[in-house]
């Protein structure tokens, strides 16, 4: 079976796991306090431009999104997202079983725009009844989303003011930063990232790592006591020089960008060959999901040899799924994808 079902099948680069193995005896302090975790912490500073942020390693995408989001929401206020955020659809309800009502916003292609969110915001004030509904005081987004697209600078820097406009923090998830970064139509930069959100996290378990994601928090505000709220919700590893010592790995020598871009080129190549099939696409974007609608006569086929993910019916005879590539696909794996995808189309 070969997978494009997702992009953690396998388990780590072997630079991260050099590095786990040539320290595996030394003894360190626990909870993130060691020296790794700190050159670690220092790295991901200088490289977003922020010497003055606080970093933190957490175990996993959901623990992150709700500690994050449980640090900067009062009992009363909720987060806005998209309708298909992954903190919406994909993490078994973890916000809101901590009190914290997730405020779905419409979406075609997995973002939401400054104007919803100003929109949002003014029809809330705008209600004289508004003490009686969820105050919003966050914004969710990822890089990239769930379907894969991302956003642009002059996006984001929209975003950015209408969120200071009416004074809510704005949180980027980035599990899958990396390929984001690395599109070929990316804007965007670790700097830029910096400067405009309160709080974002650069993803080591979807990019290289075993586990793992970064925590960058530039807001006074989101930072005092985080590692309470870290340790409340489960994300505090008490090994955690293996955090530190996974992103100085992936951060030290451009490791991080390098397979991200593996990736995004491999998903490309797919891309081409369903392109010129004539295969439509659920969504367009030039990161490492793709989202083909296939007739299902093929699909059913197509499970006896590869692994992939359904995403939804389109028509009684049609089916949008998603193929991942990731850090670790191979390219003979996406040869014979690819072959296939010449031969049932063959015209």
């Amino acid at each position: 079976m070969i997978r494009f079902n997702c992009d953690y099948s396998e388990g780590a680069h072997e630079k991260v796991l050099e590095k786990i193995a040539a320290t595996n005896m030394e003894q360190t302090e626990g909870y993130g306090r060691d020296g790794y975790s700190m050159q670690a912490k220092e790295l991901i500073k200088k490289l977003c431009g922020r010497t003055d942020a606080d970093v933190h390693f957490l175990v996993g995408g959901t623990q992150t999104n709700l500690t994050v989001i449980s640090a900067g929401l009062r009992p009363y206020q909720g987060v806005i997202a998209a309708r298909t955020g992954h903190i919406n659809i994909h993490e078994t309800g973890a916000v809101e079983a901590c009190g914290h009502k997730v405020l779905a916003l419409s979406s075609e292609d997995g973002k939401i725009t400054a104007g919803q969110v100003e929109d949002y915001c003014r029809a809330h004030m705008e209600d004289s009844d508004r003490e009686h509904t969820v105050q919003p005081k966050m914004v969710y987004i990822s890089q990239s989303t769930e379907l894969g697209t991302i956003y642009r600078k002059e996006e984001l820097e929209e975003l950015a003011g209408v969120c200071r406009k009416n004074g809510l923090f704005l949180f980027m998830d980035g599990a899958r930063l990396g390929y984001a970064l690395a599109a070929s139509d990316n804007t965007l930069a670790l700097e830029d990232l910096g400067r405009l959100c309160d709080v974002f996290y650069i993803g080591g378990t979807k990019v290289g790592a075993l586990f793992g994601e970064a925590v960058v928090i530039t807001n006074p505000f989101l930072k005092e006591d985080f590692r309470y709220m870290i340790k409340q919700k489960g994300g505090m590893l008490a090994k955690g020089r293996l955090l530190g010592l996974q992103f100085l790995a992936l951060l030290e020598d451009g490791l991080y960008m390098k397979i991200s871009r593996h990736a995004d080129g491999l998903a490309e190549e797919l891309r081409e060959a369903f392109h010129k099939a004539g295969v439509p696409f659920l969504v367009e974007n030039t990161t490492n999901q793709l989202f083909p609608i296939l007739p299902d006569d093929i699909l059913e086929k197509w499970k006896e040899k590869y692994s992939f993910s359904y995403q939804q019916r389109v028509d009684q005879e049609h089916s949008a799924v998603r193929f991942c590539t990731s850090w670790a696909t191979k390219k003979e794996d996406v040869e014979q994808l690819v072959g296939d995808i010449e031969k049932i189309y063959a015209k």
